[in-house]
C-alpha cells in the first residue's frame, strides 16, 4: 500500500470543462497522484494533456504500461487502452471494443481501492450513464473518500447522479470547490 494520496478521476461527456475548473483551483504543489480515466470514443483525438498545461503546473504525463504511480503528477489515460493500478504501478491495457461492456472508470476505481485503500479520493465528474457508481463502492469500503460533481454544475448529470444515489458520496461540490477541497485536505 502506498503513502500517496491517489485522486482517481471519472468523467465523459462535458467531463473536459470539469476537469479544467478543478485543476485550477489545486495547488500546483499538491503532493497527490491524479489519474484521470474519461470515456472517448477510440477515434476521437484528446486535447487534454494541452489544454490541462495551460490550467495547471502540476506536471501531465500519458500514462504508459507498468509505470511508477508518482505524486505530484497527473496521468492521462492514452486512447484506447484501459487503465488499473497494482502495488503502485500503472498498468494499461487494450480497451474491449464492445462499448456495452466498457466501465473504464468502475474497472481502474476498484484497482484503486484495493491497491491504496484509505488513500484513495475517488472523483465522479459529468458525464452519461452509470460507471464509476460501483467503483466507488469499492473506494468507500477501503476507507478512501468519495466526491461528486453537483448535478447543476455538470454539462450531463447521469454519471454524478447515479454516484450520488449510491450513498456513499462523501461531498457534492461543483468542479472549482472539488480542486478547492482537495488542495485544503493536503495540508
Amino acid at each position: 500500500m502506498t503513502s500517496t494520496v491517489i485522486v482517481g478521476i471519472g468523467a465523459s461527456a462535458g467531463g473536459l470543462e470539469a476537469i479544467e475548473s478543478m485543476f485550477d483551483h489545486v495547488s500546483p504543489d499538491s503532493p497527490m497522484a491524479f489519474v484521470i480515466v474519461q470515456h472517448l470514443s477510440p477515434d476521437f483525438e484528446s486535447l487534454m494533456e494541452q489544454l490541462l498545461e495551460r490550467r495547471t503546473k502540476i506536471p501531465i504525463e500519458i500514462i504508459e504500461n507498468d509505470q511508477e504511480l508518482l505524486p505530484h503528477r497527473i496521468y492521462l489515460l492514452p486512447p484506447k487502452k484501459e487503465v488499473i493500478v497494482s502495488n503502485g504501478r500503472l498498468l494499461l491495457t487494450e480497451r474491449t471494443s464492445d462499448e456495452h461492456l466498457n466501465f473504464p472508470i468502475d474497472h481502474f476505481f476498484r484497482s484503486l481501492a484495493q491497491d491504496a485503500g484509505r488513500n484513495t479520493v475517488g472523483i465522479i465528474l459529468s458525464g452519461t450513464g452509470s460507471d464509476g457508481s460501483r467503483g466507488i463502492l469499492d473506494i468507500h469500503a477501503a476507507g478512501g473518500f468519495v466526491i461528486a460533481q453537483d448535478e447543476a454544475s455538470a454539462k450531463f448529470g447521469g454519471m454524478p447522479r447515479r454516484a450520488i444515489e449510491t450513498g456513499v458520496v462523501d461531498l457534492v461540490l461543483p468542479p472549482k470547490e472539488i480542486g478547492q477541497a482537495l488542495s485544503e485536505a493536503q495540508h
